[in-house]
């Protein structure tokens, strides 16, 4: 494990930068959002590239990143209008995608410092308190990620959380693949498939509509692997609203179990990526809103298509949705999550 300095943030706070390694895959996780800033793999001439999207400084992470990398929380994905109920009362919280609450809001887990209580050579355990009312959620929620790496080409992520109050929690890691190389173009080429048999349709501001539809006979049917950009550009009112893939795919199988969620294969370099999760729903995104602002560490721009996300977790406004799968934890609960990511190369 090598842990170096990686600045401190616009309050002072000290940032670390921590080296994760297991034969040829190499990771680098910084303890502001729990952010994986880069992820080296050998493609199948064994040449090393980083795949994940990344920025170069810590300022980036703070001011403009679209969530590169972190951990979104205390809820990842969308709460419509910024408010939900539970045991009677109702909960308010900062809006930061009109009119929805992203991410946890504009202060949430991608934007605070966590604390690393293991680090080792393949493994790193860090963890954070957030208070009571952050962001407006109840409960002191303790809250802690695990990124290991326990075998040749695998990564895998765990996370656990504790509440003394009722509250809700939405986990992900929101990392941007491209599995031909960071900076090196659109990942539109990418065979991708989930192990979905339905989707959750979307209103204009991105909510679910409440509808569990099937893939069959929409551009969302990656039952089988497909390239991103065959129907990205599809008339479909899914597709338009979303300006690409923005959607929360039902995953097959039980919850709680570790089972396959989805495949990303780049032809030209051979990278395979193999995600399978213990969650309900796999939320896809082409990096819709990348727009040419940011540079990333090999000083290409960012733009739309240029990363995708595989992003396991509840699903989005669960809390406002009763029959969805319970986003609730409550004290004397454990909460306890776990995505792996197996890359190869063929």
């Amino acid at each position: 494990m090598v842990a170096e300095s990686f600045g401190r943030t616009r309050h002072g706070e000290p940032v670390t930068r921590y080296t994760l390694a297991r034969g040829p895959l190499r990771m680098q996780v910084i303890d502001y959002g729990a952010v994986v800033t880069r992820l080296e793999v050998p493609d199948r001439a064994g040449r090393l590239a980083n795949v994940v999207l990344g920025l170069d400084g810590l300022d980036g992470y703070e001011t403009v990143s679209p969530h590169l990398g972190a951990v979104a929380g205390r809820f990842a994905n969308r709460i419509a209008g910024g408010r939900f109920d539970l045991d009677g009362r109702t909960y308010r919280l900062p809006v930061n995608e009109p009119p929805n609450t992203l991410h946890g809001g504009p202060a949430g887990f991608a934007h605070r410092i966590w604390h690393a209580t293991a680090a080792e050579a393949d493994r790193l355990v860090l963890a954070r308190r957030s208070a009571d009312g952050e962001m407006g959620f109840p409960g002191n929620l303790d809250v802690e990620v695990t990124y290991s790496l326990p075998e040749d080409g695998l990564v895998r992520i765990d996370y656990r959380a504790w509440t003394d109050r009722p509250t809700v929690l939405n986990l992900t890691n929101h990392s941007y693949f491209n599995l031909g190389g960071e900076g090196t173009g659109d990942v539109l080429g990418h065979a991708v498939s989930t192990a979905a048999d339905a989707f959750l349709p979307i209103d204009p501001t991105g909510i679910p509509t409440g509808e569990i539809r099937g893939v069959a006979g929409t551009p969302l049917d990656f039952r089988e692997a497909t390239a991103l950009g065959d129907r990205i550009r599809a008339g479909d009112p899914q597709i338009v609203r979303a300006k690409g893939y923005d959607h929360c795919f039902v995953l097959r199988g039980e919850s709680g179990t570790l089972r396959p969620a989805a495949t990303c294969e780049d032809p030209l370099s051979g990278r395979r990526l193999e995600v399978a999760t213990t969650q309900p729903g796999l939320q896809l995104y082409t990096g819709n809103t990348l727009d040419g602002t940011l540079v990333g560490p090999a000083g290409r721009t960012y733009r739309s298509g240029d990363g995708v996300c595989f992003e396991t977790q509840g699903f989005p406004d669960a809390p406002n949705r009763p029959d969805f799968p319970s986003c609730i934890l409550r004290p004397g609960q454990t909460f306890a999550a776990a995505t792996t990511w197996l890359f190869s190369a063929a």
